[in-house]
């Protein structure tokens, strides 16, 4: 930029990245991790201040050519340019989510796009994190002109959209420096009376109270930026613009050094971590694909893998479940149709890959298998001997279980080399994680096979030795047995729910069990229970058996512990269970009873199973188990997961509340050796 200014022949510039896909993507985290205090982050973000409004206030007028990401920083920089081109591609998105990282934009951006855009636009920019596409932001306002993509001609269409948005780009900065154009833009009736509007200083004090409630109730005051990103915004529009930058830069560097902001941080780098295939590129790519099972998990799987280019064939034994299965696949991605993030024309080719059917015809060409069939062994074991009679040597067959080992059903293969588990969560098509199960005679190749799977479905992927429950089951098991033993002792469902949510979990407790569906729930204990005996009890399992026998299984059956009905947001408590809680009512001990001690003797059941399994080598590394117990199981996002919370908590705080609940209720407290040796050690952390 020096030298644009500094050379008199240079009378404008065009800001664009040769970097196929992106303009800017954000900053370098990195940067941010390796500073010690808040002033030094405060410092890097008054640099970014200092360099952007240089631009903005640059003689030579500067266009920024945008295609592919342009992303927090990158955002910023844009809207400092005194002209925005875009591409109108799906790759173009813009957005500001620095707060999904438990940050604000620091470059100026919390001060220059509530003017650009208007506060309500701006506010809901910066405080969702989310995706803008180029036509929606010609709209806003965000970006003055738009580039149709080009077709392909000598060059690949993306060389030559990004020769064509080059060329445009130049024209307008010529323009610019010409005066011949001005980047001044007419703004429409509404934006100019929304304008209007939040000139007055009591119309802002209503926003601002309106989007402070909404935030309050959404994140519980568990995340520190929201607030932040309002008191900024706030800041800079009643007292004006230097102390506007200046508060923001402060509370840049306040906001990196919170252990929320660290926490989100860890789950970024997990994620990018799980990202990569850590057995390597496989043999064989997988190009078909066969699901068994047309049910909610089968059809979300076959969905997932169609939207992506695999040619996919549906099984299911009777014809009403395949139908069914169909409907809910093109439900999935007629919803997006709707959302405009396809057209009608890809929603159609994406179903022609889908093949529906009630035999085996076509599975000579399948690649990999997955089986989403009952959770019954004997059922999995008849469908794999169906299933190896008529596949290829090649082909993996994979069992979407939630619980039951995958050693168990490789024993009826013949070539056990070739089973695994991949556990997929419900909604398929919505929930991010999943969990790869290998045994000790799963191969190299076909852990390579799985996860390569995994991620062309756009998962986060975390891979886990073979165990009753896995990883995400098994933790989830102690903490539901707790629930049971919560409302045996009296405490509402209602309240149970409160008491999670304001943990930071996104569905309390109680819920989660009718999401989950009770008879599920039932099953899985059961199983539980037998492999892991007392350490899994807590509450009564026959109080399940008894919901279970009087239809109540959960949202599913529209009753479980509430009453569910289409189109009614405010639930009521089932009162049918009044009966049922009451015959297996437990007397409460006060000493432990407390809202505090509800939500650590939940937590503390969580946490220690997760340990334990890193203990068992169910998990390779702690960055797994947070990932798989966030993206799989809710586990509060803003705690970063089990392991970065018992390095925040600290191990030694954890083991005595263990304890406390131990001397009340026994083996099912007692913490596991690897807590036990880190809270001995002071020095020492899951993540260090």
């Amino acid at each position: 930029m020096n030298e644009i200014w500094a050379n008199e022949a240079v009378r404008s510039a065009v800001l664009i990245s040769s970097k196929p896909g992106s303009f800017i993507a954000g900053a370098d985290i990195d940067m941010i991790k390796a500073c010690k205090t808040s002033q030094e982050v405060t410092q890097l973000s008054q640099e970014g201040q200092k360099m952007l409004e240089k631009i903005e206030q640059s003689p030579k007028p500067v266009v920024a050519a945008i295609s592919g990401s342009c992303l927090g920083g990158g955002l910023e920089v844009a809207i400092a340019c005194h002209y925005r081109v875009a591409t109108k591609d799906r790759k173009t998105v813009l957005a500001t989510p620095e707060v999904l990282l438990g940050l604000l934009p620091g470059a100026g951006g919390t001060q220059r796009l509530p003017k650009m855009v208007g506060l309500p636009a701006a506010f809901d920019m910066m405080l969702t994190g989310r995706n803008i596409r180029a036509d929606r932001a010609k709209k806003m306002g965000l970006v003055d002109q738009l580039v149709d993509p080009l077709g392909p001609g000598l060059k690949s269409p993306e060389a030559r959209t990004m020769e064509y948005l080059e060329e445009v780009a130049i024209g307008f900065a010529r323009g610019l420096a010409n005066r011949t154009m001005s980047s001044k833009r007419s703004k429409g009736l509404v934006q100019r009376l929304t304008d209007y509007a939040m000139a007055l200083p009591f119309v802002r004090q209503q926003v601002y109270k309106t989007v402070e409630s909404k935030v309050q109730k959404q994140t519980k005051g568990l995340y520190p930026a929201p607030l932040k990103i309002i008191e900024v915004v706030k800041t800079g529009l009643d007292q004006g613009r230097d102390a506007g930058y200046l508060t923001e830069s402060q509370s840049f560097g306040e906001l990196a050094v919170t252990k929320e902001c660290k926490a989100l941080m860890g789950l970024y780098h997990g994620q990018v971590h799980c990202k990569k295939n850590k057995f390597g590129a496989p043999q064989r790519e997988v190009k078909t694909l066969a699901v068994l099972g047309a049910g909610l998990m089968g059809a979300g799987i076959a969905q997932v893998s169609l939207d992506k280019g695999l040619k996919t064939i549906l099984k299911d034994t009777a014809q009403p479940g395949l139908d069914r299965g169909q409907q809910q696949i093109f439900k999935g991605l007629n919803s997006k149709v709707k959302k405009k993030s396809l057209t009608s024309f890809e929603r159609d080719s994406i179903l022609s890959n889908l093949t529906s059917q009630l035999d085996y015809r076509g599975f000579e060409k399948a690649d990999m298998v997955i089986e989403a069939v009952f959770e019954d062994i004997n059922i999995k074991h008849k469908v794999l001997k169906e299933v190896e009679a008529v596949i290829p040597a090649h082909c993996i067959f994979a069992s979407n279980t939630s619980a039951l080992p995958i050693g168990q059903i490789a024993a009826a293969s013949k070539r056990p080399e070739k089973v695994i588990g991949m556990h997929y969560f419900s909604p398929v098509d919505k929930m991010q994680l999943l969990e790869i199960i290998t045994t000790d005679k799963t191969s190299q190749d076909t852990a390579a096979s799985a996860v390569a799977v995994g991620l062309k479905q756009g998962k986060i992927v975390i891979v886990v030795k073979d165990g009753p429950g896995f990883y995400t089951t098994r933790c989830l098991g102690p903490m539901l047995s707790e629930v049971v033993r919560v409302l045996q002792e009296g405490i509402e469902p209602k309240k149970i729910d409160a008491v999670s949510t304001a943990f930071g979990f996104p569905v309390g407790a109680a819920t989660l069990i009718d999401e989950v569906g009770v008879d599920v729930a039932t099953h899985v204990a059961e199983d539980l229970g037998k492999a892991f005996g007392e350490r899994f009890g807590g509450g009564n399992i026959e109080l399940f058996k008894l919901m279970v026998e009087k239809g109540f299984l959960g949202r599913k059956a529209g009753k479980g512990f509430y009453v569910y009905q289409e189109g009614v947001k405010n639930r009521n408590v089932n009162s049918g269970m009044d009966e049922i809680l009451a015959r297996f009512k437990l007397p409460a001990n006060p000493d432990v009873c407390t809202d505090e001690d509800i939500q650590m003797r939940l937590v503390t059941r969580f946490v220690n199973e997760a340990a334990m399994c890193l203990q068992e080598g169910i998990l390779s590394n702690p960055v797994e188990g947070d990932i798989g117990a966030v993206f799989g199981l809710g586990f509060p996002p803003c705690l970063g997961g089990p392991f970065r919370y018992a390095d925040s908590y600290g191990a030694k705080q954890l083991v005595d509340k263990l304890r406390k609940y131990e001397a009340v209720y026994g083996s099912q407290f007692t913490p596991c050796q690897l807590l036990l040796d880190y809270a001995n050690s002071p020095g020492k952390k899951f993540h260090q």
